[in-house]
Order: C-alpha cells, then structure tokens, then sequence
C-alpha cells in the first residue's frame, strides 16, 4: 500500500524546495510520494528563528495540514527543527499521521545510541530545543547542545565553510561531552550527514530525512496495525460544529 506524505517548509519562500525534494527522493521507499511545500510566497519570515516569527507561521501550519487531510494524504511534517504547532496539528487531522523534526530525529537518535548532542545554528536556539528535548522526555540521553554561530540562512551559502564548522563541533561532543549520536539540529543542515557519519563512525542523524522515513513508519504502522494517535485526551480534535462556527478554515 502507497504513502503520500506532504512536507512543510514553515517559512514564506519556495527557493529550498526543489533541494528538499531530492533529498527525500533517495531517501524514501519506492512506494512512498512526498510533495514539498512552503507557506507560500507573500510576506512572511524567511526562518523561524525568533519565537514571534514562529507563532506568526502556525496559523499557516495548521491550516496547511488541515487542508492536507481533506487531500488524502497520509501524513504530514512540519518541517522545523522547533517543531511548531505539532500539537495543534495533531488535533485539526484526525485519520493523518503528524511529526515534525525533533521529535523525530530524538525518537530514532535514542534508539540508536546512549548520549546525543545537538548541533544548532546559535545559541539563541537553545532554550527552545532544550525544552523541547525534556518535553519528548529525552533530557538524560542529552549530552550537549552545539551552537556553531550560524543563521538559518547560513548554512546552504558555503558547504565547506559549513562542513568545517560542523566537523568541529560533532568531534567536540564525541570527545568531551561522550556523546555517541550526532544530530543535526536543524532542517537547514540538509545535506552534510553522510561524509561527516563515514568520517565519525557514528550515527549522524540528519532532522529533515528523520522526519520523512519516521512519518513513513508511522503510515506503516496505521495501515498493518491500526495504531495512529489518541483522540481521548490531548490530540482530541475539536468539534467540527464549532469550529465551523468559529469560521477557523474558512477562506
């Protein structure tokens, strides 16, 4: 049985869709199609660096995953490292499967090794993503969170430059914080896990692929088993009646 999943840039631009895509191609089995897509071109943040820019995106979010369920796909990912509006989504589908990033990328990382850093574009980023690793309740597995001073825009601009800066922060958790995972914190990281994995002889786990072939388990397992997330307590999705009547979907 087929998977359509349908991948979210959470940013107001289409420029990195086409590299996403391709990444995903190689990545995802033969029956698996995933359609990449943005918020759109009409202003907007370019990243979701700052909280603000990022609540002004959920909207958009969760209006896309909505109207991705009414188009039958079988699942969605919000595709940010942040992971926002995972929640809400979770309550607006009620037959898709929803992840995003990292939850994700910690999910596998976990199963995969005992200690696990993070690298992240700066250090305004690591709040966020420390919380969120103790939300998804992987806070003793965290050995360190690496930021290498670099904006979400920086990291497509030199490979090489990048690759460096990456290089020296993953050995630095390997050596001195004994971490034996590698994630790539960020879906801008795109790209680079591969020679720095056959480099470091450890999992380098790249957040954008995770997030594609963990969406690709979960349609899995809904399609054998029936398993998908629980509507009784907090992915309950809201009466469709008042929703209507709130006018939340309208156009």
């Amino acid at each position: 049985m087929g998977k359509k999943l349908l991948y979210i840039d959470p940013i107001y631009c289409n420029d990195d869709l086409d590299l996403f895509a391709e990444q995903f191609r190689q990545a995802v089995d033969a029956d698996t199609a995933v359609d990449v897509v943005s918020l759109g071109e009409k202003p907007g943040p370019l990243h979701l660096e700052y909280s603000c820019y990022e609540v002004m995106a959920m909207p958009d979010i969760v209006r896309l995953v909505k109207r991705a369920e009414e188009e039958s796909y079988d699942a969605a990912i919000v595709g940010c490292f942040y992971d926002p509006a995972l929640r809400a989504c979770r309550e607006v589908s009620r037959k898709m499967a929803i992840t995003a990033p990292a939850e994700a990328s910690l999910h596998i990382a976990s199963t995969l090794g005992e200690s696990i850093s993070i690298i992240v574009g700066r250090q305004k980023w690591v709040p966020e993503i420390r919380e969120n690793v103790h939300k998804y309740g992987f806070f003793e597995k965290l050995a360190s969170i690496i930021p290498l001073e670099m904006g979400v825009l920086d990291f497509q601009k030199d490979h090489s430059q990048t690759m460096e800066r990456i290089r020296s922060a993953a050995g630095k958790a390997l050596k001195q914080d004994g971490a034996d995972v590698i994630v790539l914190g960020c879906t801008a990281e795109l790209g680079f896990y591969q020679q720095l994995q056959d480099e470091l002889g450890v999992p380098v786990i790249d957040v954008s692929l995770a997030s594609v072939k963990y969406a690709e388990f979960l349609v899995n397992i809904r399609q054998k088993l029936n398993w998908t997330h629980s509507k009784r307590v907090g992915y309950q999705s809201p009466p469709e009646e008042e929703a209507a009547a709130f006018r939340l979907f309208a156009d």
